[in-house]
């Protein structure tokens, strides 16, 4: 039994990464029925049976990359981690590889930035944890004047949205400052301190300085884990009181 289901996996990987060479080579419009299970080495039938129709096998596809693509990238926060990396640069860092991801795979962008394949996507959701563990060492840092939630969804939409616009631009005509021109405004918006957004060291508002107790909240051991709940939901409530008065004094 564990042969076969061990043969029936390699099968099923073989099948994934023969179809992302055809996508990442030729698009979508080649992922064929016939022209994967030519280059897997398997009959059309084995297909449908492992993965049902084309968008089932479409959506492994895009899961596998965008799976490989979302580990590189976890293991490369944790090394900044590790190393002391400026939570700016590795947050700067990871903008760039994002760009960068997507105009290379614009095949697997276009997938994963449709919202229902998404929602049921477990590597989209690791990626959005892998961005919000390079928010959070920023939070730490008393850089943020807003929540980390709110940086995590403004960083995320003007990704999505930089390389959205960069793909549908003819590459000789494409602005190459754009996704740079969108990372500083989203500084602008999230980080507190001088209004280039990028300070060294800047002395936290209190904004900043209440993200920052509500970071480290939950690793507070001294409390007691109902009392670390307590204490993160109260913050949670000052944060969202000082965001709105925040919001009603621009406007």
């Amino acid at each position: 039994m564990s042969e076969t289901v061990d043969r029936r996996a390699g099968t099923r990987q073989r099948i994934v990464e023969a179809a992302a060479q055809v996508l990442r080579e030729q698009g979508p419009a080649a992922v064929t029925t016939r022209g994967v299970a030519d280059a897997a080495g398997v009959q059309a039938p084995t297909l449908y049976r492992l993965f049902g129709d084309k968008e089932g096998l479409l959506d492994a596809v895009a899961e596998h990359v965008m799976a490989g693509y979302v580990s590189d990238k976890a293991a490369t926060v944790d090394a900044a981690s590790a190393d002391g990396v400026d939570p700016l640069d590795d947050l700067r860092a990871g903008w760039d590889t994002q760009i960068e991801f997507g105009l290379a795979n614009p095949a697997i962008f276009r997938m994963l930035s449709d919202p229902d394949r998404v929602r049921h996507s477990p590597a989209a959701v690791s990626g959005r944890q892998v961005l919000a563990a390079r928010v959070r060492r920023v939070a730490v840092a008393g850089r943020l004047r807003v929540s980390e939630e709110r940086a995590v969804d403004l960083i995320a939409a003007a990704g999505v949205g930089a390389i959205s616009v960069l793909l549908s631009t003819p590459e000789p005509e494409r602005d190459r400052g754009l996704a740079d021109a969108m990372y500083e405004a989203v500084l602008a918006q999230v980080l507190d301190g001088t209004p280039d957004g990028v300070p060294e060291r800047a002395e936290a508002g209190p904004m900043a300085a209440t993200v920052a107790f509500r970071a480290i909240a939950p690793e507070l051991h001294v409390l007691s884990g109902s009392e670390r709940r307590l204490l993160s939901d109260w913050l949670d409530r000052v944060v969202a009181d000082l965001g709105a008065g925040a919001r009603v004094t621009s406007d």
